[in-house]
């Protein structure tokens, strides 16, 4: 078994492209378009993952928009994705500063949440291990849901 992509729907490419690859940092590795269809698929991978993708097509988040309008609900019962970082600190920081809203701080210097433009949670985990804590973050209040 190979674990291939994840599809999540959204309802705002532009959008949802300015937070998985302005904000997030992801990279687009193939886009679908089906005018029989009505629909655009982006493949995206995180930047570590991205030859491994263009190679084998995984492991990738599938952005599945759909042309004629439609309304989700629900996204926390999709659960979330999840990415590692390399400092999570400064990820947090970075996504703050562009506008995304951080639900579940890194307080312990090991997880955050944050969540897409269509409700979706997104797990961001330390690479290697919890850093120190550290102020702001370790007396950071939680925010919305996750």
């Amino acid at each position: 078994m190979e674990y291939l992509h994840t599809m999540v729907r959204i309802s705002d490419l532009e959008k949802s492209l300015e937070f998985y690859t302005d904000k997030l940092g992801l990279v687009e590795i193939k886009r679908v378009e089906s005018e029989a269809g009505r629909y655009t698929l982006i493949y995206l991978a995180a930047p570590g993952d991205a030859v491994r993708a263009k190679e084998s097509q995984a492991p990738l988040i599938e952005l599945t928009y759909n042309w004629d309008s439609e309304v989700y609900t629900g996204g926390r019962n999709f659960g979330h994705l999840a990415f590692a970082v390399d400092d999570i600190y400064a990820t947090c920081d970075r996504l703050m500063k562009a506008g995304v809203t951080i639900n579940r701080p890194p307080r312990d210097g090991h997880m955050a949440f944050i969540r897409s433009p269509d409700a979706i949670s997104i797990e961001l985990l330390q690479k290697g291990g919890a850093l120190p804590k550290q102020e702001p973050w370790a007396s950071m209040a939680n925010t919305g849901a996750w």
